[in-house]
């Protein structure tokens, strides 16, 4: 009897040992699947605040400035600035001011967090500065892009850029073509993914995405790099402008 006590003793460990090894492969893939929901409900997230920028832009004319931590979801204008003269207290280290977009699901202080819903992953917006045609700031004032004309905001040389390694980019630049995704970006929504951005390491490209300037860093996911980045092209604001007739 003590022999059979004793080999179901053992039975019941060897299947603990086996439920234990299938509830650890188990583990990483459900956590893989977290993870895919957060990237793809991220996605969505930045789509819809593209939309919104669009839908802002025919309504207004110009593109929002960026909100500032203090503005509660509201654009952040500089001392003296409004929106007759576009002069943001930021234009490239700002948050998304989802309240004055009116996007619905915002956090108490009025911004739009991405899928992992920290503090720290509010979804931050950069918009082009100018000036174009000696116009300064048109994207963000009020009939700037009229005054900079149809012609002018075709010809500028460069808005934003978008680069696929922060090696060698600057504010004036991506470096090499071969790294340039694109340098006519009007706006930038950036999600900074699941680690809110925290403390990235000095010249990381997740660094160039925080370092205030006017290159960003777009690429595949991996260990050093979970940002993800939407931009709206030049050409797509001005489309937007023209059939809400307010270009030429």
């Amino acid at each position: 009897m003590r022999a059979a006590r004793a080999f179901t003793l053992l039975e019941a460990m060897i299947a603990l040992v086996i439920v234990a090894l299938l509830a650890s492969g188990l583990a990483v893939p459900l956590a893989a699947q977290v993870q895919m929901r957060r990237h793809e409900e991220t996605r969505r997230s930045l789509e819809e605040a593209r939309d919104a920028l669009l839908g802002f832009i025919a309504a207004h004319g110009r593109l929002p400035c960026p909100a500032t931590a203090e503005s509660l979801g509201l654009e952040g204008f500089a001392p003296g600035g409004d929106a007759s003269n576009g002069r943001c207290t930021t234009f490239h280290a700002g948050f998304l001011p989802g309240a004055a977009l009116g996007l619905a699901s915002l956090d108490a202080n009025g911004f739009l967090r991405d899928g992992w819903g920290g503090e720290r992953n509010r979804i931050r917006y950069a918009v082009h500065a100018g000036p174009i045609n000696a116009i300064s700031h048109p994207l963000t004032r009020a009939n700037g892009m009229q005054m900079a004309t149809l012609q002018g905001l075709g010809a500028a040389t460069h808005y934003l850029f978008v680069c696929t390694s922060g090696s060698n980019v600057s504010g004036s630049g991506c470096g090499p073509a071969s790294n340039q995704l694109t340098r006519r970006a009007a706006f930038i929504l950036l999600s900074t993914g699941a680690n809110g951005g925290l403390e990235p390491a000095p010249g990381s490209d997740e660094a160039k995405n925080l370092d205030g300037d006017a290159a960003f860093v777009s690429r595949e996911s991996a260990a050093d790099f979970d940002d993800l980045l939407h931009w709206g092209a030049i050409h797509l604001v001005v489309n937007r402008m023209v059939v809400a007739g307010r270009l030429p």
